[in-house]
């Protein structure tokens, strides 16, 4: 009798390899989750007089352009620069098109709800998106979720909602202040606004998945695609827009940078996320990454915990482990 060997790998190897890609998945999350919660506190930092000393719109330029060099820079790096000798197709460019409008779309209704609500109301209610994106990640992309794990994003969702309450001040102003300090209000018209960008930011997030994971073409000239017309875009968004009186490189200093790195970091590991895993892990990320946020304002700049962080972080917690198990 013949006996044919297993050729395949054995099983300690393939632990092994599973226990390493593990490792690998969990450094780049948490080195998400950490960039994520630092932005905050970090914008914080660049503050001169209570006011922001840069231009925003300059910054995201800056964000999209250090992604589209990077980009280029790793096609170069892994030879995949074969793929640019031939003009692309519209069809294959075309499509990367979509994100990039959908975000600008975002920033500007981010700008133009203010006039209908204020800051916290944007803030509590903002957590609609996950369940947006649940939604639509289920409609557009066919993934069926189980009930446990419907029961896990609704779980993040409301933690997400209790820690930004939990963070209101709810008290009431004294007299001498109640002209200076804005209270919570919200329109008709703000809550559909706040409903819109929750799609819209839904809708960004389950197509630029879907583009990713559709085309069979090397990630860093995937994201080289995105990130022209994120910088076409977001350029003419800065230089047509007439609101800000500053230079567009006027009040940057060396955190304006840190988080231009950090962010175009950011951006392209949740490249990574989105072809190589699900958006929903995105939405994981930026829970957690409120609790990161709440931790470096309290260690950094001397912001006061509630006594109902707790609560959130055990929502989140409960939350991964009912969509994960």
């Amino acid at each position: 009798m013949i006996v044919i060997d297993n050729v395949g790998p054995s099983p300690p190897a393939r632990i092994k390899r599973q226990f390493v890609k593990r490792i690998r998945w969990g450094f780049l999350l948490g080195l998400m989750v950490l960039i994520y919660g630092s932005h905050a506190p970090l914008i914080t930092l660049t503050k001169v007089d209570g006011k922001v000393p840069f231009n925003p719109s300059s910054c995201v330029v800056m964000i999209e352009l250090a992604k589209l060099l990077i980009s280029l820079m790793t096609l170069v790096l892994t030879g995949g620069t074969s793929n640019l000798c031939a003009f692309p197709r519209l069809a294959f460019v075309a499509p990367y098109a979509v994100p990039a409008i959908l975000y600008a779309l975002n920033n500007n209704l981010v700008v133009l709800m203010q006039a209908y609500m204020d800051p916290s109301s944007f803030q509590v209610l903002s957590n609609l998106k996950i369940a947006s994106t649940a939604l639509l990640y289920s409609l557009c992309l066919g993934k069926r979720f189980r009930p446990a794990q419907w029961l896990g994003l609704g779980l993040l969702m409301f933690a997400g909602v209790f820690h930004s309450y939990s963070n209101l001040d709810l008290e009431e102003p004294d007299k001498g202040e109640a002209e200076e300090v804005e209270r919570l209000h919200i329109t008709a018209w703000g809550l559909f606004l706040v409903l819109v960008y929750c799609c819209v930011s839904g809708l960004a997030a389950v197509y630029t998945e879907g583009i990713l994971k559709s085309q069979q073409l090397p990630l860093s000239l995937q994201n080289l695609y995105l990130y022209i017309f994120g910088v076409v875009i977001n350029g003419l968004s800065s230089f047509s827009s007439a609101a800000s009186d500053k230079g567009f490189l006027e009040g940057y200093s060396w955190v304006v940078w840190v988080i231009i790195a950090g962010q175009a970091a950011n951006g392209l590991l949740m490249s990574v996320v989105l072809k190589h895993g699900s958006g929903i892990t995105r939405l994981f990320v930026i829970s957690c990454s409120m609790l990161v946020n709440a931790l470096l304002s309290w260690s950094t700049l001397g912001l006061q915990l509630t006594a109902l962080f707790p609560v959130p972080v055990a929502m989140i917690g409960l939350a991964a482990y009912l969509y994960y198990r």
